[in-house]
């Protein structure tokens, strides 16, 4: 056992001691390596972190709530769509329906939206979401009011002008004083602005916190009834009522809507599993071009480290004939020269993973965007390092360790 110590630590010292005699080249063929790794730990820490994000802030639905609009929420065949658009429209009277008749749906609310300009004073801030809740909605609702109150059942049943605003929204219109209280207009109407909800920030680069909300009766009285409305549905339970839930909505609907058996749904249910299914199918295929590229190039670090090694073998052919001489054999050269090839594929992949999990900690810093650094992911490169090593270094180790100890004595080499 001792022999063999001896023997590891040996090729270890000769490898380093080759690598430091040649700094030049062995920097230039660490560098192909290292950005390889770098390119793929960088795509993997983006793609984590952008599943992290959609489920966070594009799927971010609430325990056990579903929704329900006359068009699909989220697809990528365009044709859908313009299908869906010839479906009827989800009234009020259907929001009624299922909050009267579904057993498994705790929380039955509605919703619809618009954008406008509004203004306050001289201030004025322009593609403003403008939302009709139902009061229950403060319990579906992710949002977390910040400052006042939540409109009531009677704002709603009287259609009250009253209005809740976004972080950001009340940051342009009411700067430097508190907004409960103040007016905003839009036109002719004026809301009473009753609360403000904490910041949200941005989704892909659009600020969601560009919104007042009103009681959705107002907003029907603004915008006319005949707008589509998107109901929105908590469950009652666990994850069994959250399925019962959909069934009896859909069951409901369908009857009313006289959706012949057998034939498809004219309304769409989304849920958060549905958005991050559809996040998934896209963002794969991304990954799967990027993780190719990014491969290409850790092969392309890999074929240069071969390349670097069977010059490095014919340089030093003497060499190797005098450690022949003295008495080691084509496994100890086999390992010398394997043992060199790994050390600099382990110094590039782990140069490489510092920089792509530096870019994503930058980015993450930078732009709140949440890039996900996981541990498997740097123990991946360094799997990836040690393959590329060992599979680009075998062959110029074999060659080294079947030269004949006698021609490389005489060879002028090394």
């Amino acid at each position: 056992m001792g022999v063999v110590v001896v023997g590891l630590s040996d090729n270890f010292r000769l490898a380093v001691d080759a690598i430091r005699a040649h700094k030049l080249r062995a920097s230039l063929t660490i560098l192909g390596l290292t950005m390889g790794v770098a390119t793929l730990m960088t795509v993997m820490t983006l793609v984590q972190g952008a599943n992290v994000y959609v489920e966070q802030k594009i799927a971010n639905l609430g325990t056990n709530v579903f929704r329900v609009a006359r068009t699909p929420f989220a697809v990528v065949d365009f044709s859908i769509v313009v299908k869906a658009l010839k479906n009827k429209t989800l009234r009020y009277e259907d929001l009624t329906a299922v909050r009267e008749l579904c057993a498994a749906c705790g929380q039955v609310g509605g919703s619809a939206s618009a954008t406008l300009s509004l203004l306050a004073g001289n201030k004025q801030a322009d593609d403003v979401s403008i939302i009709g809740y139902t009061p229950n909605m403060i319990d579906i609702d992710t949002r977390t009011l910040d400052l006042g109150r939540y409109f009531t059942e009677m704002d709603d049943t009287h259609a009250a002008y009253v209005c809740l605003i976004g972080s950001s929204l009340a940051d342009k219109l009411f700067p430097s004083v508190n907004p409960i209280g103040r007016k905003v207009r839009s036109g002719s109407l004026e809301f009473t602005v009753v609360g403000t909800f904490e910041k949200l920030g941005s989704v892909l680069g659009q600020d969601q916190d560009n919104f007042v909300i009103v009681p959705l009766t107002t907003w029907l009285k603004v915008r006319g009834t005949r707008s589509s409305l998107t109901l929105e549905i908590k469950a009652s339970g666990g994850e069994k009522n959250f399925a019962a839930a959909q069934d009896e909505v859909r069951s409901i609907l369908r009857t009313r809507r006289h959706d012949a058996p057998g034939k498809e749904d004219t309304f769409f249910i989304g849920t958060a599993d549905s958005y991050i299914a559809l996040w998934k199918s896209i963002s794969g295929s991304f990954f799967a071009v990027f993780v190719m590229v990014s491969s290409i190039a850790a092969i392309v670090g890999g074929i240069v480290i071969m390349n670097v090694m069977l010059v490095s073998v014919t340089e030093r052919t003497r060499e190797i004939g005098v450690r022949r001489a003295l008495g080691a054999t084509q496994a100890d050269v086999l390992s010398q020269f394997l043992t060199e090839s790994i050390i600099q594929c382990l110094i590039g992949g782990a140069i490489g993973i510092a920089i792509g999990f530096g870019c994503a900690e930058a980015l993450r810093n930078l732009t709140g965007f949440p890039a996900s650094v996981k541990l498997w992911v740097a123990v991946l490169g360094v799997l990836l390092s040690t393959i590329i090593g060992l599979f680009f270094g075998i062959y110029p180790a074999r060659k080294a360790a079947r030269l004949d100890p006698v021609n490389a004595l005489r060879s002028e080499g090394g």
